[in-house]
């Protein structure tokens, strides 16, 4: 499965709301696995973003659906990044 890193920001909504920030992350692992995908790992943060996400999905489509679905909740706004480990990596600059 593909990973992907998920930058993620409060709404007004989500800060007003903030006490239930963890009951919605776990919340958010069970639709990640009733779609097809898993969150691995949770981070609050402080800094640029509230939080970050590690998810693997079998393909962009799955985890675009996913972060819609999370977004269209209201409580947060995202930003996700493909990431590529370093056997990926390797296999990609083989392809120069």
């Amino acid at each position: 499965m593909a990973r992907y890193v998920m930058l993620l920001n409060f709404t007004d909504q989500g800060v007003k709301h903030v006490k239930d920030t963890v009951k919605r992350a776990a919340a958010a692992r069970q639709a990640f696995e009733k779609g097809g995908a898993q969150l691995r790992e949770v981070f609050w943060t402080l800094g640029q973003y509230d939080l970050v996400l590690v998810a693997e999905a079998p393909s962009d489509e799955v985890i675009t659906a996913l972060s819609l679905q999370l977004g269209a909740l209201g409580n947060v706004r995202s930003c996700t990044l493909r990431a590529f480990d370093e056997r990926e990596t390797e296999q990609i600059i083989k392809k120069l």
